[in-house]
């Protein structure tokens, strides 16, 4: 049996990234008031030449506004730190071990593989119980990246949205979880 559950895709794909954390502070309003009085100053330059890739701009403001956070109590955003761009940088190479490894074991139509592979998966979030909410990176435009759910009970799934708007779409019920529980629209520090 395949372990992929389908694709969901948002009703319009929101490309400005203001826009996108309007959207998640509409969906999880305490939201703002975890949102930092002045914006981090994230060394991007560092850590996407530590990755070995440029990142998302949806997902760089929402580090640079919001310190680590977990939504619902349950998906839990563990954004870069100033200063500890190197240290995020290693945990989410060493991510990248599980997530090869999960990829093996995924009984998948159509097989997935970890980033640097073109089109890898790459880790943004985690949950407590283990599940891993992932990009689907493109080669060349961080701005297509999309979202590969691996859930802890084997359903893959794909969200053709950005991570910001996931989470807002995910917070407010407007996504069908696929074994994952529906979150309350609730945030705390991490």
């Amino acid at each position: 049996m395949d372990d992929f559950a389908g694709t969901q895709a948002p009703l319009r794909r929101l490309t400005d990234p203001t826009e996108a954390i309007a959207a998640l502070e509409l969906a999880v309003p305490g939201m703002v008031s975890l949102r930092r009085a002045s914006p981090a100053v994230v060394d991007w330059p560092v850590l996407e030449a530590g990755l070995g890739i440029a990142l998302p701009v949806d997902y760089k403001l929402l580090c640079e506004l919001y310190p680590p956070f977990v939504i619902g109590g349950f998906l839990g955003v563990g954004t870069p730190e100033p200063g500890g761009e190197t240290g995020w940088v290693q945990a989410t190479r060493e991510e990248l071990e599980t997530i090869a490894e999960w990829c093996e074991e995924a009984n998948l139509v159509v097989p997935l593989h970890p980033f640097p592979t073109p089109g890898g998966l790459l880790s943004w979030a985690a949950s407590p119980q283990g599940d891993f909410f992932l990009w689907s990176t493109h080669p060349t435009d961080p701005q297509e990246w999309t979202v590969t759910v691996a859930s802890r009970s084997s359903a893959w799934w794909h969200y053709t949205g950005g991570v910001v708007q996931f989470m807002a779409e995910y917070a407010a019920g407007v996504l069908e979880p696929w074994a994952l529980p529906q979150v309350r629209p609730e945030a705390e520090a991490w």
